[in-house]
Order: C-alpha cells, then sequence, then structure tokens
C-alpha cells in the first residue's frame, strides 16, 4: 500500500444546526490523483475548506504524513504542504506572473523588521522556470494576469503550487468555464502531478474529466463518503447511482 500522506478520521462539520459533514474518513496516499464527487450541497465543499484551513473542523482529525496536525487557517495548511486552487482562484488580476506567483511569499533583497525591498529579478526569474515546468509559454513574467485565458491563470495557479513543493494539490472545479483545449491542458496537469511527487484532489461535476485524470473516485452525498473505489474498480454508472 502506498505511503498516506494526509488522512482525515471521523470529522464533523455543523452549520447552525445542519450537518454538513458527518464522520468522514478518507485516506489519500502520497502521488496519487484523487476525484472528489458530489452534487451541492455534499459536503465535499467543506472538507476541502477544512483541508484548507479556510474553515475548522467540529470534531475528527487530521493526519499529514503520519502526524495530527492541527489546521487553524490557510498558513497552517501551506506550512504542511496543502496548496488550494480555486475555482476562481486568489491571483490578482492587475498585478503581473511573477507577482501572483510570489504573492505572500516575496523574496526580499533587504528587510528591516518585517519592511524591505522586493527581489524582483530572482522573482521575475524564477517564474519564467516554474511557469515552463508545467509546460506553460507565456510571453513574460511581466504580463498582467489579468490579460491571461482561463487556462492559463489555472496552470500560473499549478506552477506557483509546485514551485513551492506542495506535498497535496487541491483542485477546485478547475475546469469549469474553460475552453475545451484548456481543459485538456488542465487534465494533463493533473495527470502530470504524480510525476512531481505530487497528491492531487481534483474535485469536479464532471465524471468524465475524473475518470480521464484521476486514479481513484471518492463520491460524496449528504455529507457521508457513499463510494471510494479505484476507477479501474469502478464505473461512470456506478458512482451516479449513488449519489
Amino acid at each position: 500500500m502506498n505511503e498516506l500522506i494526509v488522512s482525515v478520521k471521523n470529522l464533523h462539520k455543523w452549520y447552525s444546526g445542519v450537518h454538513a459533514v458527518k464522520g468522514v474518513s478518507i485516506d489519500f496516499a502520497r502521488n496519487e490523483a484523487v476525484g472528489l464527487i458530489g452534487d451541492n450541497g455534499a459536503g465535499k465543499s467543506t472538507l476541502i475548506n477544512i483541508l484548507s484551513g479556510v474553515q475548522r473542523q467540529d470534531e475528527g482529525e487530521i493526519f499529514v504524513e503520519g502526524q495530527k496536525v492541527a489546521i487553524s487557517g490557510p498558513r497552517d495548511s501551506m506550512r504542511l504542504g496543502i496548496e488550494t486552487i480555486y475555482q476562481y482562484n486568489s491571483m490578482v488580476p492587475t498585478m503581473s506572473i511573477a507577482r501572483n506567483l510570489f504573492i505572500g511569499r516575496e523574496p526580499m533583497r533587504f528587510s528591516i523588521a518585517g519592511v524591505g525591498v522586493m527581489d524582483m529579478g530572482r522573482m521575475r526569474e524564477e517564474s519564467v522556470r516554474a511557469i515552463s515546468n508545467v509546460d506553460l509559454h507565456l510571453r513574460s513574467p511581466d504580463a498582467l494576469v489579468g490579460e491571461l485565458s482561463g487556462g492559463q491563470r489555472q496552470g500560473v495557479a499549478i506552477a506557483r503550487a509546485m514551485h513551492f513543493k506542495s506535498k497535496v494539490m487541491i483542485l477546485d472545479e478547475p475546469t469549469n468555464h474553460l475552453s475545451v483545449k484548456e481543459t485538456n491542458k488542465v487534465i494533463g496537469f493533473v495527470r502530470s502531478l504524480k510525476e512531481q511527487n505530487v497528491t492531487g484532489i481534483f474535485i469536479s461535476h464532471n465524471m468524465h474529466h475524473v475518470f480521464e485524470c484521476c486514479d481513484r473516485v471518492v463520491a460524496m452525498a449528504r455529507g457521508q463518503v457513499v463510494l471510494d473505489k479505484r476507477i479501474g474498480d469502478t464505473t461512470i454508472e456506478e458512482v451516479q447511482s449513488v449519489l
């Protein structure tokens, strides 16, 4: 069995009396791609928000590389090597690719008491390398993110996660509103994660996309896991039947 990178045990989350996540336990192995499927209200977004530090579970435990951890905010999640790329990601359209790639983690030429001058040369150089590593060809690291297509923005977000050596990459509906060509590019990114020693959690409503690029599918409904199988051991029809 592959080494586990993240495990959640008996997670519960309530919202004003609504039991959104009910005793969810899932293991994620190192270097595997897992598709997380479920209708709106199934609990998958709540689960991902807990792993990314946006929300905290009311009950249950989270383990990263076998160690019990407390994730109190997004910085804790990032420090543990968990990077989340949202459908509407957090990049700033009016800033350059280089600035967005390093946002919140800017290298400094010097600093005094936390205030200093950013090393723009290093940011440009490293951003060119980062985007080329995910086979993304953009004309300049100084181009504004707002000028990029949806697929290119997702590529920059993935490059950022790869550059900072994320162990787990959560992609929340990354193919929504993309062209067929850009969708295929993102699916290719997900497939390539294991070559970069990254575990991928791919949230999607499109089961065909999940079956194209994932090793395993986990289906959630009404706050619970209702199916957890290797892609080769199930079918789209079986997954649909439990939702």
